[in-house]
């Protein structure tokens, strides 16, 4: 290592080796499955965020007091000028990407698992982005609006406030419509697609639940084996 990495202080005869750079110096990061989060090193971790696992944050992105990023057996990569606001939370899961791409922002107390943001998009205040589901380049989801499972919302296209969306491409419905909503809910298979049950419609979905809690119970008794970081492992991620 050079000392134009690794800086030196000089006090009178004695030189003491500057302590390396950390990211995000105050918040939770967790080694979970042997993963550690890998943050750019202009990227700002807010003090009270969670990053566990085999999470990605990219040059210049922001992850607001509150936020939750973790990889529960699944990556979540995060690209360049991205902003996760206030309390959102962010989940990778098995067999789906989770990624959000360049120049979007996640509005506060948002939920995203398994998803792809694929950039130039706002996610507003409150909405949920299911697992299987992809927002194209450009499209919105406005505040408490849902993206159900496996749903495409198309380039140019906001999801209004409160509303449902769902299919590939996605069928904007007011959340007075629940006829309508449960008939597209059925054949995109919720329990299938979060937890890997069978069951489609909306009766299938609520049968397995005892199956569904003990599934999630063993995966997440990993939990068990994570590490938390000192800030002086927070090591940053060389950008290029």
């Amino acid at each position: 290592m050079s000392t134009d990495e690794y800086p030196v202080w000089r006090v009178g005869a004695d030189e003491y080796h500057v302590p390396p750079r950390v990211v995000g110096r105050g918040a939770v990061f967790v080694e979970h499955r042997l993963k550690s989060p890998q943050v750019a090193e202009s990227a700002y971790i807010a003090p009270t965020a969670v990053l566990a696992g085999d999470v990605t944050v990219g040059p210049h992105s922001r992850v607001l007091f509150g936020a939750v990023i973790t990889a529960e057996g699944g990556p979540v990569e995060i690209g360049t000028n991205s902003v996760i606001m206030e309390n959102a939370v962010i989940r990778g899961v098995p067999n789906q990407e989770m990624r959000i791409g360049d120049q979007v922002v996640i509005g506060p107390h948002a939920h995203l698992t398994g998803c792809v943001i694929e950039g130039d998009s706002r996610i507003a205040t409150g909405a949920v982005v299911f697992n299987g589901a992809r927002i194209e380049t450009g499209a919105e989801v406005e505040f408490n609006a849902v993206v159900y499972v496996n749903t495409v919302v198309p380039s140019g296209v906001a999801v209004p406030m409160g509303w449902f969306a769902g299919g590939e491409p996605a069928e904007l419905v007011p959340p007075q419509d629940w006829e309508r909503i449960r008939a597209i809910m059925g054949p995109l298979d919720y329990a299938g697609t979060v937890f890997g049950v069978g069951g489609n419609g909306a009766e299938g979905e609520r049968a397995p639940m005892p199956d569904v809690a003990r599934r999630y119970a063993r995966g997440l008794a990993l939990h068990h084996q994570d590490s938390v970081l000192p800030d002086y492992d927070h090591v940053p991620a060389r950008e290029d």
